[in-house]
């Protein structure tokens, strides 16, 4: 069976021109605006708290709690950051947001400046977003022309100031601290905590950092309530989620759901499986995310039941691969993408993807050996848990779920010295064939032998 749309945030993804300020205001747009100005800041706390909402971006830590420990009156400004770099490979949930109902990200912005005291917020964009760049930058004008931002917003003398930043295309500032160096103008590289961004953030001062759909679903929360978010989901993943399915389905594409819905409910509502393939594995959360195979998916699509299976809900990106794929070939690719954009800072993951991709791509062309499992649990046994930030377990995650449940699958493609499934490797390290090598000695050997005979002739004289 397969499962039902719930549009919230979604729901004016199809309505023509709400991309302008009026169109938005007449289908509900900034009415979440209107009613945080008629609040408290710490009540608007409490109701983000009270509806269960959880970070949309990651680790899924509860959305009110987490403002709940921005430092209050150091004396020092407050700022609000919206981590909209996303470029975890198979996410692509938040771009739509951005670009088909910008003004919700921007009045989203507002009313969590206005819970936090905060007076200045700052859009970190994914520089590679050039149509939400312009969309964000349009509804940002147009919400000060409208008094939504400024000196005075609304009227209300409180004074709100949104920056649109446009990031220099590096996956390692999707890691909170190293968004906040890259912010300031520094190589975007994470930092060692504590101090948290709460307390010492962006300038030195109380910060948080917050994922764009977190953010957007806040003025929704306050003009319909904590009990109306609760009627989807369960107890502890309460709501909708936008999810992001890609893989070897019929219909890849954006859906919002409610939370608890079984992964195969999830793959039906993308029109199942592609003709004559079955589910072999999925990444439930992008390619960061221990891997799972087919056997789990009618697990329910809630941060505590996907943990329990052992793996995480991340960034939203459920990716689906079949039988036809190897999955040496998925992790090797995976592992060559977290080596490039390490930034380098910590010796393990620096070390670690290098030596892993070399590894991998050994088994993958044939020329791989049975130790090299050994030291593939070895390799991510010294970076899990040990780099400054999470790269370190994206790196190791795909590596160490796919021995768990895949390892067959690599003791035949290193017996075989080719993939089981047919699949052609990239020939980035040339494949070892017998009769090249030993080819390739008796060239060797002639040419010592010339270059032997070329030095005793120079020796004696007798050389031209």
């Amino acid at each position: 069976m397969a499962a039902t749309e719930v549009k919230v945030l979604s729901a004016r993804y199809d309505v023509p021109g709400v991309d302008d300020l009026e169109v938005y205001e007449q289908h509900g747009g900034y009415a979440g605006l209107r009613r945080a100005l008629e609040m408290q800041p710490a009540y608007i706390i409490e109701v983000v708290k009270a509806s269960g909402l959880r970070g949309r971006g990651g680790a899924g830590f509860p959305t009110g709690l987490k403002w709940s420990f921005v430092a209050q009156g150091t004396g020092k400004p407050v700022y609000v950051v919206c981590n909209a770099d996303e470029g975890e490979p198979g996410t692509f949930k938040d771009r739509p947001l951005m670009e088909r109902d910008p003004h919700a990200l921007v009045e989203g912005m507002i009313v969590a400046g206005l819970a936090l005291n905060s007076e200045q917020g700052y859009i970190y964009l994914r520089g590679e977003f050039a149509h939400a760049s312009r969309q964000l930058a349009k509804a940002i004008r147009q919400a000060y022309a409208a008094g939504y931002l400024g000196e005075d917003v609304m009227g209300s003398g409180k004074r709100y100031h949104l920056t649109l930043h446009r990031a220099a295309g590096a996956y390692i500032c999707g890691e909170e601290t190293a968004l906040l160096d890259s912010l300031e103008g520094r190589r975007g590289q994470p930092r060692l905590r504590p101090p948290f961004p709460a307390v010492h953030g962006l300038y030195g001062c109380p910060t948080t950092v917050n994922n764009v759909e977190s953010i957007a679903m806040v003025p929704l929360l306050l003009v319909n309530g904590a009990e109306w978010f609760q009627q989807w989901g369960t107890e502890k993943s309460p709501g909708t989620k936008l999810i992001c399915i890609s893989g070897e389905v019929r219909n890849p594409g954006n859906y919002e759901v409610a939370m608890g819905t079984p992964i195969s409910e999830l793959i039906e509502l993308a029109g199942g499986m592609l003709d004559g393939r079955e589910l072999k594995f999925f990444c439930p959360g992008g390619s960061s995310t221990p891997m799972l195979p087919a056997s789990m998916a009618d697990t329910p699509y809630t941060f505590e039941d996907i943990a329990g299976a052992g793996s995480l809900l991340g960034t939203g990106a459920l990716m689906l691969f079949s039988d036809r794929t190897s999955v040496v070939s998925v992790v090797r690719r995976f592992t060559e993408f977290y080596e490039h954009e390490s930034c380098g800072k910590c010796t393990p993951c620096r070390e670690g993807g290098y030596w892993a991709s070399q590894v991998l791509a050994r088994i993958e062309t044939g020329t791989g050996v049975m130790d090299d499992l050994d030291t593939l649990e070895r390799i991510c046994g010294s970076v899990a848990g040990r780099s400054f930030c999470a790269l370190g377990d994206a790196l190791t995650s795909p590596i160490m779920s796919s021995l768990q449940y895949f390892r067959d699958e690599y003791v035949e493609h290193i017996r075989k010295g080719v993939s089981p499934f047919g699949v052609a490797p990239q020939r980035d390290v040339p494949m070892l064939d017998p009769a090249a090598v030993a080819a390739t000695a008796r060239e060797r050997a002639s040419l010592s032998a010339l270059l032997s005979a070329a030095t005793s002739a120079a020796g004696d004289g007798s050389g031209a």
